[in-house]
């Protein structure tokens, strides 16, 4: 019973499912999700380990960089994020996508990271 209410409460929370909508697209550095959200790094970091608490997220050290990604290992938190993401509207989330795509965009230019697909990319 602990555990179930531990789930629902790591998704009680707006920016949690913020983080998730924007996970489902893929691997992303903390910076990434930091400038995404347009909050300061360790307010975004206690989020990423409520929900790498919950075992909704994974995380993947790189030097000084941690990546996170979607634990899609467990059948019953995955069918939890897809049916969180399904409901969320695209709008409401818009914003954040917005500045992720805008703050990649910039890293690329800097030619400091490689493409997102990359499971090598890294803040520069």
């Amino acid at each position: 019973m602990n555990e179930l209410v531990a789930l629902f409460k790591a998704l009680s929370d707006e920016t949690r499912l913020r983080i998730i909508k924007l996970l489902e697209q893929g691997e992303l550095c903390v910076c990434d999700i930091t400038a995404a959200l347009d909050m300061v790094q360790p307010k975004v970091s206690f989020h990423l380990s409520a929900l790498k608490e919950a075992g909704f997220i994974k995380d993947r050290k790189q030097g000084k960089w941690t990546h996170y990604s979607l634990n899609e290992n467990d059948l019953f938190r995955r069918m939890l994020i897809l049916s969180a993401c399904e409901r969320m509207r695209d709008s409401a989330t818009a914003g954040d996508r917005k500045r992720l795509d805008s703050f990649l965009g910039r890293k690329e230019e800097g030619g400091k990271v490689v493409p997102l697909k990359s499971r090598v990319r890294c803040c520069g």
